[in-house]
């Protein structure tokens, strides 16, 4: 009865602010402009910023063509987002893409991938270096401490020590530059508050300098790839004005998977004549499709595979949404993602031999030239029969457009 009592105590809302009351509202992080982010869903901002953001992105175009990036989620799948990013760098065709877009593990890749080539064997590190193989231990003690203690001291948190080791001042004026240039850096949260997704502008953020932006820079990547219940929240202060809120923010995976515009461009059909023309690629930090295997018949396995199941499901719709959005506005469209056959334990399986071995296969195909499909492609791999999964995940030999071709 007294342990109940102690997880019951534990299951309490922790003390902290009111939220804004207004589902769009003037409220902004202390300090900063209104204009650093965006609900999903707020027409009347999206037409007011939408002509500067996209002529800002057409002149940082030196090439005469827009390059889009889109970084879905995935958890430990970040690794082969990673991989790719450094392939394509060691191939030289990696085009300097003038917005990068991401969610989840997605969005710990964001400032990498903006930042090109320089700043590859940082990223390595990032994601199949020690402190990444940190993250999750153990999934049910885990789990178990966001119950008893759902708001721990940021020091104690691996996904909070992993960014704030990455988000350097050197990182914030690189991403200064790189803005002021028009180039676009987004990152998506979950407000828990109001069930939104909300869109920030991390190029502003970094534009505004000093010790404050590198906080809420830092804060915004961690709480966009912190997953309910593995991780605890994140409360970011903002003001109206006249009162101080706080909002919580979570997993942006929770509402978004991937994405390239906000919610409310598709609902209204916005048209954006300076993005046609433009390349799309979408990493799809995991598994569309998957071999079959036999789930234990445990709690941490059925909620992981549940999990897993759902992530699947939520990135096919938003893939299908960001098809749409590049046929409409007149772009091209490739992707990439992790073959079904090649054998993924959990996406919270961050075993540094796992994540890296993931690294080093997509790093492999994605300097070959292998790792870019058409949807077309996607399909014809994933709706085919499966052969039988590897049994190591080192031992695949098919690259993502040899797995969709049957080349070899």
């Amino acid at each position: 009865m007294l342990w109940l009592g102690v997880l019951v105590g534990g299951c309490q809302t922790a003390p902290r602010r009111d939220a804004p009351p207004e589902m769009i509202g003037h409220a902004a992080p202390v300090g900063f402009p209104a204009n650093i982010r965006l609900v999903t869903t707020d027409l009347g901002k999206f037409t007011e910023l939408a002509p500067t953001f996209f002529r800002g992105i057409s002149a940082a175009a030196t090439d005469g063509t827009v390059d889009i990036l889109a970084l879905s989620g995935g958890g430990s799948g970040g690794a082969y987002g990673a991989g790719v990013l450094a392939g394509l760098s060691r191939a030289r065709t990696r085009p300097q893409f003038e917005m990068v877009t991401g969610v989840s593990a997605g969005a710990l890749l964001t400032p990498f991938a903006f930042l090109g080539p320089d700043w590859d064997a940082r990223m390595q590190q990032a994601f199949t270096g020690q402190r990444s193989a940190k993250l999750l231990r153990s999934p049910m003690r885990t789990i178990l401490a966001r119950l008893l203690f759902p708001r721990s001291l940021p020091h104690r948190n691996p996904l909070f020590a992993l960014v704030d080791h990455f988000v350097t001042p050197q990182m914030l004026a690189a991403v200064a530059d790189e803005a002021a240039k028009g180039r676009r850096l987004i990152v998506a949260t979950t407000d828990l508050d109001k069930r939104e997704t909300v869109l920030w502008n991390l190029g502003e953020i970094a534009l505004r300098g000093g010790p404050s932006a590198r906080r809420l820079f830092r804060d915004v990547l961690v709480a966009s790839a912190s997953v309910p219940g593995v991780f605890p929240p994140v409360l970011i202060r903002v003001s109206d004005g006249h009162h101080d809120y706080d909002e919580m923010h979570v997993d942006g995976g929770v509402t978004t998977s991937v994405f390239t515009l906000p919610l409310i461009a598709g609902i209204q059909s916005y048209e954006l004549p300076q993005l046609r023309g433009a390349h799309l690629y979408v990493i799809v930090n995991g598994q569309l499709a998957r071999t079959p295997q036999t789930t234990p018949f445990n709690t941490v396995d059925i909620l992981s595979n549940s999990f897993a199941a759902e992530m699947t499901y939520k990135t096919r719709g938003a893939i299908v949404e960001n098809i749409a959005a590049a046929k409409r506005l007149g772009m091209s469209f490739r992707m990439t993602e992790i073959p079904a056959d090649y054998l993924q334990e959990s996406f919270i399986d961050f075993d540094q031999r796992h994540m890296q071995a993931l690294f080093d296969y997509a790093f492999d195909c994605a300097s070959r030239g292998l790792v870019w499909l058409t949807p077309e492609q996607s399909i014809k791999r994933n709706m085919s029969p499966r052969r039988a999964a590897a049994s190591t995940m080192a031992t695949i030999d098919a690259c993502p457009v040899q797995a969709a071709t049957g080349a070899h």
